[in-house]
């Protein structure tokens, strides 16, 4: 490989989001005035003249005072984070300094106006992140937010790291090889694997090549060398992907002991606190009663449209709930009257249908669906009564997917994390190709899923869940 050419500019990607979050702040209090003004038509009568400049100057110093904890404390722009880490950072902050304005308002004692304020910080916490995101989006179309970055490792580990990093195109991580001098390949993933140390070297002339060590458990002594020889080669920072896979992630506390080269890690089990399962039943609730009042005329022309050929609008099919409890699952009605005896009949004519039924329970082309049911079931409008479900407590929002009693044996050793939680009617699996996804890596989501619980994970696999019902993706 030659040397490579490289826009990437962190000074410059730095100013600017800096210079994005610090503009945004501020368009967020003058937006806040305009609106006040549209709705009221004065905005003397919230914020006296005299105190406006003293207001506008204020909410200038905290939003210096908040880029700088950005830059920092938090290391926003020089430190690269997944989007919804971050953005959960970004929120945290801006609430926090939400707050210190209110402060400021009664040491000041200037004239309160919960409009203004109120408006004012919506607005920061739309505009700061979305602008965040589309400068980083600009940045990477100009090539200079883009860190040109080689996997040290080639196996199974570097593999799901690079995976990983392809997941988050945010983070800047361009990856252009891998290396691993004692590989038998000459490539992974479409990508060379480069074996002679000389090259990588070569390719790191200027100085500006990100490694990312990612070798298996068993190869630490290959970590440790490539270690020593980055330090001699003066690579300001390295990241290294452990090989953790199975072990919890998300909310690890990471800690070591002094003069002994030994890390400890601290893994909480969330959905083992009381605390937890409460906020998150209580989430469950308020949101649900919330969609099915917005989604009820829906629902009423759904039910209609299906009880069209005599049968019921709604069935219950017997899922496996938390503790391994049987419970109904609610759906629309989606398949003819005699499903059963049609699926039978396919099975024994059709040996095809037969090995994909028995690999994943499922049907591409099935004979059962009806014409409304069809349509149901792609923009997954089907699932909307599992929302009773949730109402009484079956099933959550967010969770591992239903699945029935034959299939538990399919979860193997991960069988007991899947009955830890609640299923739920979205999840990581409906987020990443739903019926295009295998079985083993449902599995792995389901897993995945509870032993990294939060109710920021919730959020955003909500969020994920409504662009992937407007596209469709692996539906049918």
């Amino acid at each position: 490989m030659d040397n490579i050419d490289n826009k990437y500019n962190p000074k410059m990607c730095n100013i600017l989001l800096a210079t994005s979050d610090l503009l945004f702040f501020n368009v967020a209090l003058w937006l806040s005035f305009g609106c006040v003004y549209l709705i009221f038509d004065d905005v003397q009568r919230f914020i006296p003249h005299e105190q406006f400049e003293g207001k506008v100057i204020s909410h200038l110093i905290l939003s210096l005072i908040c880029v700088g904890w950005f830059w920092i404390r938090l290391r926003h722009y020089n430190y690269r984070k997944p989007f919804w880490y971050e953005l959960k950072e970004i929120f945290r902050t801006i609430i926090i300094f939400a707050v210190f304005d209110l402060a400021l308002t009664a040491f000041t004692k200037w004239q309160f106006s919960r409009y203004i304020w109120a408006f004012c910080w919506m607005f920061a916490l739309i505009l700061v992140p979305l602008f965040r995101v589309l400068t980083k989006n600009l940045l990477n179309k100009l090539g200079i937010w883009k860190k040109k970055t080689i996997i040290l490792g080639a196996g199974q580990n570097a593999k799901s790291a690079y995976s990983a990093l392809q997941s988050e195109e945010m983070l800047g991580f361009d990856v252009i090889a891998f290396f691993d001098a004692d590989s038998i390949n000459e490539s992974l993933d479409g990508l060379p694997i480069i074996k002679d140390p000389e090259v990588i070297w070569s390719l790191n002339s200027s100085g500006e090549i990100h490694y990312i060590l990612a070798y298996e458990y068993t190869d630490l002594d290959k970590t440790q060398f490539w270690m020593r020889e980055l330090s001699k080669h003066h690579c300001h920072s390295v990241t290294v992907i452990p090989s953790f896979r199975g072990l919890p992630l998300y909310n690890t506390d990471m800690s070591f002991i002094f003069s002994h080269e030994v890390m400890l890690l601290r893994i909480q089990n969330n959905l083992a606190k009381r605390s937890s399962r409460f906020l998150k039943r209580t989430f469950d609730i308020f949101c649900s009663i919330l969609i099915l009042l917005i989604a009820s005329p829906l629902m009423i022309i759904l039910w209609y449209k299906v009880t069209r050929d005599g049968g019921p609008a709604i069935y219950g099919h017997q899922r496996v709930g938390r503790h391994g409890k049987l419970f109904p699952c609610y759906k629309f009605r989606s398949m003819v009257l005699n499903s059963q005896e049609v699926l039978n009949e396919l099975l024994d004519k059709n040996p095809e249908a037969r090995s994909e039924w028995e690999k994943d329970f499922k049907l591409k082309n099935d004979p059962r669906i009806t014409a409304v049911g069809r349509f149901i079931r792609k923009t997954s409008l089907d699932e909307l009564p599992q929302l009773f479900n949730v109402v009484k407590g079956e099933m959550s929002l967010v969770g591992p997917r239903p699945v029935i009693m034959a299939e538990l044996e399919r979860y193997c050793d991960d069988v007991d994390y899947y009955l830890m939680a609640k299923p739920g009617m979205t999840g990581l699996w409906q987020i990443s190709g739903r019926n295009d996804v295998d079985y083993d890596t449902r599995v792995y989501f389901d897993s995945w899923y509870v032993k990294n619980w939060t109710l920021w994970n919730d959020i955003a696999i909500l969020f994920k869940t409504v662009r992937v019902v407007l596209r469709r993706d692996g539906a049918y």
